[in-house]
């Protein structure tokens, strides 16, 4: 069946089709439609789940991973400041090795607050312990769940993984997604099976919860970084059996007119789609550029970077994050993948798209010349901010309207 559906319809429905058992749940914008939806389905006896409204994020995400450990197919969804609201949680539940899967609708962090999208709020979980698929259409949104729940309950991984999407731009736009039949979605993700690794009175186990000493913890956060480690090679096996059973690809890394490519956009989320277009008009124009996108950000596939940059001249690599005092997270993350090369692709950094900030394709183009000087001159410009001179007269006008002088704090 083709339907119209948001951003947020399509991650509900892709837990309605996971059949998922428990939905903890707690409302923020502009994750809300999400559980708006799936608590009608409920009510409406169309989904056979016990959802329940917590306090907080907190409460939602402890309430998720206990219930996981308990053996029960769960799923929530929060955003933004409720993330960073539960982070304390997301460490624990990595920590406990409970499959569940967490959809995060990104949006800007407070201050000053916005309710438009950026990364910071998802890309400050990456050292959680949770995986991270990121999605540019709502049709991803709709398959990076079900993904999600494979990966993460499978016995080689058994970690929670999060599933993101941009907000406003994905969330509340609306797209042709396919949604299969529950037969389809059965024969790709079977009931859960918790092993031996859920909690039941009378059934000790061996878990992760409370430890003495150094070399212990050591241990259980290490097991959880090898099993990260193998959910590469799961990912594989899952993504192949997807297309088998859908007939739709979802790589680690989505490649587009990259074949005879000499400068290359890296980016990542629904703002890729202008680097896609940008693509298609400079190609237009004779330039050989092409677009990588990263679905899958953790774990980090360093190989698969390795392999499609290698023989590349430059990268513009574009963040719609910024890590104070440091600079773009994918652009740090790419160059250490790269450094072992011998023969590395210039990569050049920008940091745009913050709060929904628009990058336009007069800028996609200036980037691909900022690049082509550098690879030719040698000299790499330092990262900046995609920021216009029409945009900061427009901060200085405001600025002086509330009384000031124009000067930042």
């Amino acid at each position: 069946m083709r339907k119209l559906l948001t951003g947020n319809s399509a991650a509900a429905w892709g837990a309605r089709l996971a059949e998922v058992d428990y939905l903890p749940v707690f409302p923020i914008t502009p994750q809300t439609e999400i559980i708006e939806t799936l608590a009608e389905w409920v009510d409406r006896s169309e989904l056979d789940a016990r959802l329940t409204t917590l306090e907080s994020e907190h409460s939602m995400v402890t309430a998720a991973g206990a219930a996981a450990a308990t053996g029960v197919r769960v799923f929530t969804a929060t955003s933004s400041q409720g993330l960073l609201y539960a982070m304390e949680m997301l460490y624990n539940l990595a920590g406990w090795r409970t499959p569940l899967v967490l959809v995060n609708v990104s949006r800007g962090l407070s201050a000053p607050i916005t309710l438009e999208p950026d990364h910071n709020d998802v890309l400050a979980a990456r050292d959680s312990g949770f995986l991270q698929l990121h999605c540019a259409t709502c049709q991803e949104v709709l398959d990076g769940v079900l993904l999600g729940y494979r990966l993460a309950e499978d016995m080689r991984v058994r970690l929670p993984v999060l599933v993101n999407l941009d907000g406003f731009y994905l969330s509340f736009t609306r797209e042709p997604v396919i949604i299969p039949t529950q037969d389809q979605v059965r024969a790709f993700l079977p009931p859960f099976d918790p092993g031996r690794n859920r909690f039941r009175g009378g059934e000790p186990v061996s878990q992760a919860v409370a430890v003495l000493g150094g070399g212990t913890y050591s241990y259980f956060r290490y097991q959880a970084h090898l099993a990260a480690l193998e959910a590469k090679k799961v990912f594989q096996e899952i993504s192949a059996d997807f297309k088998t059973h859908f007939g739709r690809a979802f790589d680690a890394i989505e490649t587009y007119r990259c074949e005879d490519a000499d400068i290359l956009f890296v980016m990542m989320g629904s703002f890729a789609t202008k680097a896609r277009e940008a693509v298609d008009r400079l190609r237009d124009d004779g330039r050989k550029v092409g677009l990588l996108r990263p679905r899958l950000l953790r774990p980090f596939p360093s190989q698969a970077f390795v392999r499609l940059l290698s023989g590349r001249a430059g990268v513009a690599v574009i963040d719609q994050n910024l890590s104070t005092g440091l600079g773009g997270v994918l652009y740090t993350e790419l160059a250490a993948a790269l450094y072992p090369l011998q023969r590395r692709p210039v990569l050049v950094s920008y940091v745009g798209g913050l709060g929904g900030r628009d990058i336009t394709a007069g800028e996609f183009y200036a980037m691909v010349e900022e690049v082509r000087q550098a690879v030719t001159t040698g000299r790499v410009p330092p990262p900046r901010l995609l920021f216009t001179e029409s945009e900061m007269q427009s901060v200085r006008g405001l600025q002086r309207i509330a009384g000031g002088k124009g000067r930042d704090a």
